[in-house]
C-alpha cells in the first residue's frame, strides 16, 4: 500500500509541470498581450500613449522577455509562493484572489456536501421503489434539475430569498461586511447568504448523481449475490447498504477528482448573476484582458485540485476495494 501511495504521489509532480506549461502556452496563444490591449483601450478613448512609457511598462511587466523566460519565472515563483503580478489590478495575485479563493472553496465544499446528502437518499429510494409514483415524481424533479439553466434558477432564488426570507439581493454577505475584517458577525452573514449559491450550483449535480446512483443500484440489485442474500433472510436495508451500495460507491469515489474543480469552473456565470465575491468573475476578466499571471494561477489552482482529488479518490478506492489495492501492490 505504501508503494502504491508513493507511486501515485510521484506521478503528480511531472503531471503538474506539464499542465503548468500547457496552461501558459494556451494563455499566450491569443495575439498581443495585456499591455497591447490596455494601449488599444486608451487610444479608443482618445488618449495618446508615449512610446517610451510603453517600453518602460513592457520591461516592468516582464513582457519583453522571451516566452520560456516568462514561463520559468512564473513556474519557479509558484514554488516559493509567488504567483506573479496582476497587471489589471496592480497587485500580487495572492492579494487579488486571497479572500475570493477562500470563499470559492467554502461554497464548493458545502455544495458537494449538499449534493451527496440529497442525492444518496433519493437515489436509494428510487432504485428500491422502481416504477412507483415516488420514483416517477423524483425522476421528473431530477430531469427538471438537469434541464434548468443555473443562471435562471439563480434569478428565481434571488427573488424568493428576498421576498420570503428578507435576504439582501446578490452577494455573499450584507454590504456593510464587504470590506470589513473577518468576525463572527461577518461569518454569520456569510452563512445566511450561503444557501442560495449552494442550492443553485448544486441542483444540476444533485440531479445527475441521483440518476447515476439509481442506475448503478438497479444494476447491482438484480445480481445473483443480492438474490442469494435476500433468500437467506438478510434485512432489506442491511442488504442494500452492505453490498449493492458499497459496490455502487466506486463510481462516485472515482469522481471525486472531477467534482470540486468542475463545481468551481462551472459556477462563473452563477457568480456573475448572484454578484458573488468569488474567483469566477476575476477569471473571466483576466482571460478577457490577457492578465496572464492571474488567469494562469487560477487555472493552475484548478489543476492542483484535480490532481489532488484524483489522488484522494485513488486512495479511497484502494481502501474500499481490496482488488484495486492488491492489484496496485502486485503490479508495483
Amino acid at each position: 500500500m505504501a508503494r502504491y501511495i508513493l507511486h501515485r504521489f510521484m506521478l503528480m509532480i511531472p503531471t503538474l509541470i506539464i499542465i503548468s506549461f500547457i496552461i501558459f502556452v494556451i494563455i499566450q496563444l491569443p495575439p498581443g498581450d495585456y499591455l497591447e490591449s490596455y494601449i488599444a483601450e486608451l487610444e479608443s478613448q482618445g488618449e495618446s500613449v508615449d512610446p517610451h512609457q510603453i517600453m518602460i511598462l513592457r520591461e516592468q511587466y516582464g513582457l519583453d522577455e522571451p516566452f520560456m523566460v516568462q514561463y520559468f519565472t512564473w513556474a519557479t515563483g509558484m514554488l516559493h509562493g509567488d504567483f506573479g503580478y496582476s497587471f489589471e489590478y496592480g497587485l500580487p495575485v495572492t492579494d487579488v484572489v486571497g479572500d475570493r479563493l477562500f470563499l470559492t472553496t467554502i461554497i464548493s465544499i458545502f455544495t458537494i456536501i449538499f449534493t451527496w446528502l440529497i442525492a444518496f437518499p433519493i437515489g436509494m429510494y428510487s432504485a428500491t421503489h422502481q416504477y412507483s409514483w415516488g420514483d416517477y415524481g423524483l425522476t421528473l424533479v431530477g430531469f427538471l434539475g438537469l434541464a434548468t439553466p443555473n443562471f435562471l434558477l439563480a434569478l428565481v432564488m434571488l427573488y424568493f430569498a428576498n421576498v420570503y426570507f428578507g435576504t439582501s439581493i446578490g452577494g455573499l454577505m450584507d454590504p456593510k461586511y464587504i470590506d470589513a475584517p473577518w468576525s463572527w458577525e461577518k461569518l454569520e452573514s456569510v452563512l445566511e447568504h450561503l444557501w442560495i449559491p449552494i442550492v443553485v450550483i448544486g441542483t444540476s449535480g444533485t440531479a445527475a448523481m441521483i440518476r447515476r446512483l439509481r442506475a448503478n443500484l438497479l444494476d447491482e440489485l438484480h445480481k445473483p449475490y443480492v438474490v442469494t442474500a435476500r433468500a437467506k433472510g438478510v434485512p432489506p436495508f442491511k442488504l442494500l447498504v452492505k453490498y449493492p451500495l458499497r459496490v455502487a460507491l466506486n463510481f462516485f469515489i472515482s469522481d471525486i477528482g472531477n467534482m470540486l474543480p468542475s463545481i468551481i469552473s462551472g459556477a462563473e456565470i452563477v457568480a456573475v448573476v448572484l454578484s458573488l465575491p468569488t474567483t469566477g468573475p476575476i477569471l473571466i476578466s483576466a482571460l478577457q484582458s490577457q492578465d496572464m499571471y492571474l488567469a494562469g494561477s487560477f487555472l493552475m489552482f484548478l489543476a492542483i485540485l484535480t490532481v489532488v482529488g484524483v489522488l484522494v479518490s485513488d486512495l479511497a478506492l484502494a481502501l474500499l476495494d481490496p482488488r484495486i489495492r492488491l492489484q496496485g501492490g502486485t503490479s508495483r
